[in-house]
């Protein structure tokens, strides 16, 4: 039943808008980190990730059933490689954003990462024009962090840059790693590799205190982000243009916003508005610079071997 879901999934003619998928798995994505927040109560953001990215992997590693050993023993030494790094990055991702955003809020963590994606897309653009859009995107970074207060707080934001330098990264080996794996068994060895790597940092405090309330907690973050929304992205991303992926993509740091007001009570001060509209704002804006009337996973790499590259969407 397992192995012949996620194809089933794939043929699937459900009538929900792919658009409205798309924000229902920004909001469910937003929601589980909002949640993680709460978490670091209880134990470090270290801890957290990485119980979160151990439940990911062993929930995927399931679900890719005999199908994926079979995949991972007839890849290539090259193709093994990018899944390494591509978990490597994950981890970095997914460690950063969960350290700053245990330092600041969470909207403006997400906008700083943004700036990682919105350098991917305008660099694939090659125009300088299209720099504006990452000038309007810092100037609304400097609008949410509000310097001029002075109560800047350097390491959140220095680890949010981090994790927008490691969003690049995952952008660029997603990609990479669709070429040899479907989504499923790209995912899972990538969230494998994530939790090996974040096991130094975050296993000794688990398991020398273990909290059953704790573990469980974590299950159900892991089950709101990747899990729902990742099924949710790889139905709409087949049914979406490229351009309209990137554009409803943009409104991410909004709802990162959103859901840190309902659910930990991260209420924006005027002028923190302002920026994250300049940063929505950057985003529709380079996206709608990419005129590619395509969609988002062309036809040729989804009949590849059912090949499914997410980040080709960017």
């Amino acid at each position: 039943m397992i192995r012949s879901f996620f194809p089933s999934l794939r043929r699937a003619r459900t009538p929900i808008p792919a658009p409205l998928m798309l924000l229902v798995g920004m909001f469910t994505l937003h929601t589980g980190s909002a949640l993680a927040v709460t978490a670091f109560e209880q134990a470090s953001p270290a801890t957290v990730t990485w119980l979160r990215l151990s439940w990911a992997a062993l929930l995927l590693l399931a679900l890719g059933g005999r199908s994926l050993w079979r995949a991972v023993r007839a890849a290539k030494p090259r193709e093994l490689g990018a899944v390494v790094i591509l978990g490597t990055a994950s981890a970095g991702m997914m460690l950063f954003y969960s350290e700053a955003t245990a330092r600041i809020e969470l909207g403006t963590a997400t906008s700083i990462e943004f700036l990682g994606t919105l350098v991917v897309a305008v660099a694939a653009m090659r125009r300088r024009r299209e720099l504006v859009w990452i000038v309007a995107a810092v100037v609304g970074v400097v609008c949410l962090t509000r310097p001029w207060q002075g109560e800047l707080d350097l390491a959140g934001i220095g680890f949010a840059l981090a994790g927008a330098v490691c969003v690049v990264g995952y952008i660029v080996l997603t990609q990479r790693v669709g070429a040899g794996f479907n989504a499923v068994h790209g995912l899972a060895l990538a969230m494998t590799v994530a939790a090996l790597v974040t096991a130094p940092l975050g296993a000794p405090a688990a398991i020398a205190d273990p909290d059953p309330g704790l573990i469980v907690f974590t299950l159900l973050i892991a089950l709101l982000f990747p899990m729902v929304p990742f099924l949710l992205e790889m139905v709409a991303l087949q049914r979406m243009s490229r351009t309209a992926y990137s554009t409803f993509s943009s409104l991410e740091p909004a709802v990162a916003l959103v859901m840190g007001l309902v659910v930990i009570g991260q209420a924006p001060a005027a002028v923190q508005l302002v920026g994250m509209g300049l940063v929505v704002v950057a985003g529709i804006g380079a996206a709608r610079g990419d005129r590619g009337a395509g969609p988002a996973v062309p036809r040729t790499v989804r009949r590849q071997r059912g090949r499914l590259a997410p980040a080709q969407a960017a």
